[in-house]
């Protein structure tokens, strides 16, 4: 996941450090905030019959050929060649605006990265409000959206939160030593009442077979990703969500971090480290790894980690938690409206259609991404084949992952009146801001240092940091 996040903070700068030459092509048609104008509908009536072929710039070399043999099934149901070309890797953004400056051989389906992209290329990207891809959103709060319009549609999403080992719940929740009146972990909807069960079972963890709550809070450098990164970006999201504009978009264009949920952030950080079964004098020489194998083998009830941790659990020697049996919890910390709160759920993948193509070519576009993601050879060659969490309710269970993280995320995506939390983290100004923000919290952990100097420290980081970028 270390390589996933460091990923997302490269593919970022590309996007940010683009020349001017670029940026200068990218804007040829004058900058609006709204997209060219060209909006596109599932129902449309363009005449798609003469167009012979469609292109697709991908940004994965790892499954170019995957996409290949899907390009063949396609052309052999419709007679529409998909040309797909695979850029190298970190090579998408040169080669998509060295494409799209000829307009003869300019791709008609591309990727965006999320709202940053989507500034960059906004005079491309046609709306997408109309389609059926869009409709068929399980969470359309993952969308890149401006104004009304839909210019950006997620086709993969991962997701983290607080893992669970659900039979170690249930032993709580039926055990007559326990001082709660909770029955099941659905009644377990905000900081407040996470905090009375935790605090609860580590009274009585001899009792659950348990060494610990949580699983060891992994601060040794290059393995608190977790906490400088991950469980940070609930705070920023919380920091960011003004109610206008993108939070991420918010995130990357703050000069200052105010560091409003500071002690929100406090909350679940002494709720981890105050209920597992490791010393905090301990925590500055635990990993990753150790701490999942606590979970594993059942020394812990909780983790925190993202949906490809399933693999780590299930390869793990000693292994007792059941597929059945593990879940998933939001990252609660205590801010208002919580309650409706998800996982934190992101991506770095958007399909974008140009809307500098002909309508026909256009329409044809979408056209193959409906078919994708509705048919049922393209469904699964979406799970089996390209390997894709895809946040879409045209699967059904039975056409879903088959890993149990995975279908966790799924399944609260698509729960009503729950809100995602994005990737805000993508937005932190510098990767030493979160080195330091993680020495820092080793330090406070340890008694080294009070938590009002660890805020402070990351508030003049955040300024330092910003300005000197701008440089």
């Amino acid at each position: 996941m270390r390589k996933l996040t460091r990923l997302v903070a490269v593919f970022m700068a590309l996007c940010l450090s683009v020349s001017a030459v670029a940026l200068s092509g990218c804007n040829s048609s004058g900058g609006s905030d709204s997209g060219s104008g060209s909006k596109l509908s599932s129902d449309s009536k363009v005449d798609t019959s003469g167009v012979k072929e469609i292109y697709y710039l991908n940004f994965k070399p790892e499954i170019s050929d995957k996409y290949e043999a899907i390009a063949k099934k396609y052309e052999e149901e419709t007679g529409v060649k998909v040309k797909v070309t695979t850029a190298a890797s970190g090579e998408y953004e040169k080669t998509l605006t060295t494409q799209m400056a000829n307009a003869d051989s300019a791709p008609t389906i591309f990727q965006i990265n999320g709202p940053v992209g989507y500034e960059n290329w906004k005079d491309y990207c046609a709306d997408l409000s109309g389609t059926k891809l869009y409709e068929a959103l399980s969470d359309k709060s993952l969308a890149v959206t401006s104004g009304e319009g839909v210019y950006g549609v997620p086709y993969a999403v991962e997701g983290y939160g607080i893992i669970y080992n659900n039979a170690i719940m249930d032993k709580y929740f039926t055990s007559d030593k326990k001082s709660t009146e909770f029955q099941s972990m659905d009644e377990i909807t905000s900081f407040d009442k996470l905090k009375a069960v935790v605090e609860d079972m580590t009274k009585i963890k001899g009792d659950l077979g348990i060494k610990g709550v949580f699983a060891s809070t992994s601060l040794k450098a290059g393995d608190d990703w977790r906490w400088q990164t991950h469980l940070v970006d609930v705070p920023l999201y919380y920091e960011f969500n003004t109610g206008t504009g993108n939070p991420l978009t918010n995130c990357l264009s703050a000069k200052e971090l105010e560091f409003k949920f500071a002690d929100n952030y406090k909350n679940i950080f002494d709720l981890y480290t105050d209920n597992s079964g490791t010393d905090k004098k301990q925590l500055g020489s635990k990993t990753v790894d150790e701490a999942m194998s606590e979970f594993a083998v059942g020394d812990v009830a909780m983790v925190q980690n993202g949906n490809w941790a399933w693999g780590q659990i299930s390869s793990t020697k000693g292994n007792v938690v059941k597929e059945d049996d593990i879940k998933y919890l939001p990252i609660y910390t205590g801010a208002e409206g919580e309650e409706s709160q998800g996982l934190c759920i992101g991506t770095e993948n958007y399909f974008a259609i140009n809307s500098e193509s002909d309508p026909a070519k256009q329409q044809a576009s979408i056209d193959f991404l409906e078919w994708l993601f509705t048919s049922d050879y393209g469904k699964k060659a979406v799970v089996n084949d390209l390997g894709f969490i895809a946040p879409f309710n045209t699967f059904s269970d039975n056409e879903k992952p088959t890993d149990p993280l995975a279908k966790e995320v799924l399944a609260w995506m698509a729960k009503d009146g729950v809100t995602s939390v994005p990737w805000v983290f993508a937005g932190i100004p510098s990767e030493k801001w979160k080195n330091d923000f993680g020495a820092d919290l080793l330090k406070y952990v340890q008694g080294q240092a009070e938590w009002s100097k660890v805020v402070d420290n990351a508030k003049a980081s955040w300024k330092k940091e910003v300005e000197l970028k701008a440089e």
